[in-house]
């Protein structure tokens, strides 16, 4: 994955500047929210917590917030860059932990180097936390920092440094010496690397079976050996052996595990010929491991292999640890993360990676098969049942060794953590993937525009789309270059003045127009539409999707498209749907939204099923609500009567379908309020909103938008042939790398997977 270093900067200083922010969670727009939530409302909790203190979890956010706390010391590859420079580093930490596990963080950089002072910082923020995340503090004094703090301190103290690449290392460990046939007891293992992690994955091997007898420890200096003084401390002292072996060569003899947690392509490939048969090499150092996967795997072909990076198999990455850990913590109100615990999570995620892999993780990675093997030693990263998994195996970790403070009912915890994040994290990620899996040609009439400009270099970078921009190739290069892009030869340019294809463009919209309107002395001028043009280009195979509408009116994009894509087989609408996504990550599918303004009956069945169909594709069973101002006959209304009519038509055309109406829209999406009507077919809160006309659809999609602070995908267009989707006016970078993918997607279904071949680049 290629990152440039301004659109890193741009990432972090665009406003607001950072990652993170402090969102209140209860309303305080009134005079009397204010009183409830300062004074003298706030009173009353203050002394609840007073009389017990076990109270403060109940009445506020400490049970679900981390700080984590670094010096900077030691700080990604970075070393000791200082606590004002790790900052984003610490932001990112809480970004994951809000991501992965919906924990609440405050990042806390400390301006000392000091053990001591670093261990009463942390003791004095007890009161506000629910837990402490040590972060990027050097050995060895990260070790005297944790295991006083865990000493002193009745909340969980956790230095992911040490113990995440354990864990999840642990888990991978596990089942690759399951997979050789070898038992963790009598594997020989070598260490590159003596600092926080190698030693805290030496101690946790021991836990998981492994011998101390068996495990050599490597450090700049060599083989940490009995009787060995240079670079030593009490931490390494534990691990030096009786042995002949001064080097890592001399090490790595007959091993049959290697750990590296060192510096890039220290292991030569005459290192790994020496290593017993089916060896096991595990090189985590990042980005670059102590040797390259495919130098490592072309060496030995008995090799299981692991690396920290995501472009390879089997990738140890400790964001597979941390969250859920923390989560399974918090929620037992755990005063401590014991070994017992950090066990558990090792254990859950080796047997996760032993069950059969959904449906829906594959697709979301773009791989047919994903099965327990060499290849597939532990969860994927991006796994959503990791959540589930591991959070509950520390749970009960910690109630069954007596540091969890409250008991959980397991199968409810479950059900809660499902709930937590909710299948809409998911989606675009999935959708991403399969999009990298076989890119298309995406073509975007406004090429010269900032925004498509900067979404074309992320969907070259990542790998989504090949950007087809039209407009002048001198302008759009220079502007690309203003913006510190690097896009020429990763994009197709075409100016449709100068274009070869213009004639056979122009003479192809002629015949599909002369008797719409259209002469043979306006076909010209219509061609030189940049909008229509890129239609014509979708239509004629030069490029697989269409995505424009970022400076234009709706209308004005749409038209273009519907005068020369055909409409898909039995279709007789086009209609628009936005995915929107609630501040709590819940989503629901509204349509139509952006097309038909006035639908009969007729209309809105086949606008149900286009939209249920186009939910299915992103794994998700549709519970379709055909929405009105009516409870099932309540108003006897033309209106009410017309979306009852949909209904029956959607169920009569495909009984397979969930779907209910005509229902008010409180009453589709309140599970409380369905209990009024026992007949009624929804098996849960609709999903799919099918509104009676485009005024009530794109009145709700901007008010959730606007004042519900929904995050809207879309419109996702249905019913073309050819994918064609329409950009909100003044929408963002990311939409538009979002809907980019979702096209690249619906052309792959659209045609089977081709190589990509480049458009002609015209306009000099």
């Amino acid at each position: 994955m290629s990152i440039r270093d301004q659109e890193a900067l741009e990432y972090h200083s665009s406003e607001p500047a950072g990652k993170v922010s402090v969102v209140p969670t209860k309303p305080c727009r009134t005079q009397r929210d204010l009183s409830l939530a300062y004074t003298p409302g706030v009173a009353v909790p203050c002394l609840e917590i007073h009389r017990d203190p076990s109270l403060v979890y109940n009445y506020t956010a400490k049970g679900n917030l981390v700080a984590v706390v670094s010096n900077g010391t030691a700080v990604l590859g970075l070393g000791n860059i200082g606590p004002a420079a790790g900052k984003p580093v610490m932001e990112g930490k809480g970004v994951l932990f809000k991501r992965f596990a919906d924990i609440d963080v405050f990042d806390i950089e400390l301006a000392t180097e000091d053990p001591k002072e670093v261990i009463r910082a942390c003791q004095l923020l007890e009161p506000t936390f629910g837990g402490i995340n040590l972060e990027d503090i050097k050995a060895p004094e990260c070790f005297e920092i944790e295991e006083e703090l865990k000493r002193t301190m009745r909340i969980p103290v956790f230095h992911d440094d040490q113990h995440g690449t354990a864990i999840i290392s642990g888990a991978a460990l596990v089942n690759a010496l399951s997979i050789v046939g070898k038992s963790i007891s009598a594997a020989k293992i070598v260490f590159s690397g003596a600092g926080a992690s190698a030693i805290s994955c030496a101690n946790h091997y021991i836990r998981l079976g492994a011998q101390l007898e068996n495990i050599l420890m490597c450090d700049t200096k060599g083989v940490v050996y009995e009787g060995r003084t240079a670079g030593m401390n009490k931490y390494k002292e534990k691990f030096a052996r009786k042995t002949e072996a001064r080097t890592l060569s001399d090490a790595m003899v007959g091993a049959d595990v290697f750990i590296g947690l060192s510096t890039a392509d220290c292991v030569t490939p005459e290192m790994v010929l020496v290593m017993a048969a089916n060896p096991i090499v595990f090189a985590l150092a990042n980005p670059n491991p102590e040797i390259k996967y495919e130098l490592a795997m072309a060496t030995r072909d008995d090799l299981i292999m692991a690396t920290g990076r995501s472009d390879y198999p089997n990738q140890v990455n400790n964001v597979l640890g941390f969250p859920f850990i923390f989560r399974g913590a918090l929620d037992a109100r755990a005063t401590a993360i014991n070994d017992e615990m950090k066990l558990a999570a090792t254990n859950a995620l080796a047997e996760l990676a032993r069950m059969d892999v959904p449906d829906a993780v594959r697709r979301a990675y773009g791989v047919e098969t994903m099965e327990f093997g060499r290849d597939y030693i532990i969860p994927k990263p991006f796994d959503s049942r990791v959540l589930t998994f591991v959070a509950p195996a520390v749970a009960k970790a910690a109630m069954e060794t007596g540091v969890a403070q409250i008991k959980l009912n397991l199968d409810e915890y479950r059900e809660c953590l499902e709930r937590r994040l909710g299948k809409s994290q998911e989606i675009m990620r999935m959708i991403i993937h399969k999009a990298q899996r076989d890119p298309r040609r995406v073509v975007f009439p406004e090429g010269a525009h900032d925004k498509i400009l900067r979404a074309a270099q992320i969907l070259v970078d990542e790998a989504i789309a090949r950007p087809v921009l039209i407009g002048p190739k001198a302008s759009i290069l220079a502007r690309a270059q203003a913006l510190h892009l690097h896009i020429q030869d990763q994009v197709d340019i075409v100016d449709p003045a100068t274009s070869e294809r213009f004639a056979a463009y122009r003479d192809e919209y002629l015949r599909l127009r002369q008797r719409k309107g259209v002469t043979h002395t306006e076909a010209p001028f219509r061609m030189v539409n940049a909008t229509r043009f890129g239609a014509m280009m979708v239509r004629t195979g030069d490029a697989d999707a269409l995505i424009a509408g970022l400076t234009q009116h709706y209308p004005e994009t749409i038209r273009p498209a519907l005068e020369v894509i055909e409409k898909k087989t039995n279709t007789k609408r086009v209609a628009g749907m936005y995915m929107m996504i609630t501040p709590k990550g819940q989503m629901y599918f509204l349509a139509d939204t952006t097309v038909n303004i006035t639908p009969d009956a007729a209309d809105l069945a086949e606008i149900a099923i286009m939209s249920a169909d186009t939910v299915r594709s992103f794994d998700i069973e549709p519970r379709i609500a055909m929405l009105s101002f009516s409870n099932f006959g309540s108003s006897r209304h033309p209106l009410a009567e017309k979306v009852a009519k949909a209904t029956e038509m959607v169920r009569e055309r495909r009984p397979d379908l969930v779907v209910e109406g005509e229902l008010m829209a409180d009453a589709a999406v309140v599970p409380e309020m369905m209990g009024d009507y026992p007949f009624c077919r929804l098996t849960g809160p609709a999903n799919v909103l099918i509104a009676p006309s485009l005024e009530a659809g794109n009145i709700a999609y901007k008010l959730l938008m606007r004042l519900g602070g929904c995050e809207a995908i879309g419109p996702i267009l249905m019913g073309f042939s050819k994918p064609v989707h329409v950009l909100q006016r003044g929408c963002e970078v990311n939409d538009i790398v979002h809907m980019a993918a979702l096209a690249v997607v619906e052309a792959q279904a659209v045609t089977p997977a081709a190589a990509l071949v480049p458009t002609e680049v015209r306009g000099d």
